[in-house]
């Protein structure tokens, strides 16, 4: 396995035992703390994390792919998830921390494009070969 595809399946792994984590997290500590309008929340980010995790390990790890596609999207990938999950978790629990994250709202559908962007352009690149 070449240096660059163990990096990332180690990066996506790392981000799996993250969300796997938080998942514990949300649902051991945080549910007596949050909201349940936050906790649901909350519960999204890590159900995209844990998706989009997974999906940097099969994709990174499939041979029918250019190393450049793969790149790409996993980058896109990686961007989207921190945008996207980061800046939910940050908001939705903004009850227990009381940081002034307001500011994180228009920041989620910028990940959430991120996303849909990195699926497209895996889809033009399977579309192309």
């Amino acid at each position: 396995m070449e240096f660059q595809t163990r990096i990332t399946s180690a990066i996506a792994s790392g981000l799996l035992m993250l969300a796997v984590s938080l998942g514990a997290l949300g649902s051991h500590f945080l549910k007596t703390r949050l909201s349940q309008d936050a906790l649901s929340s909350f519960e999204v980010g890590v159900r995209y994390l844990i998706y989009h995790s997974f999906a940097i390990l099969l994709i990174n790890n499939l041979s029918a792919l250019d190393t450049n596609v793969k790149s790409t999207f996993v980058k896109l990938i990686l961007a989207g998830v921190l945008l996207f999950s980061g800046s939910i978790f940050l908001l939705a629990t903004k009850e227990f921390h009381g940081w002034p994250v307001k500011y994180l709202g228009p920041i989620t559908p910028i990940g959430g494009l991120l996303l849909i962007s990195a699926w497209g352009y895996l889809m033009f690149s399977f579309l192309k070969k």
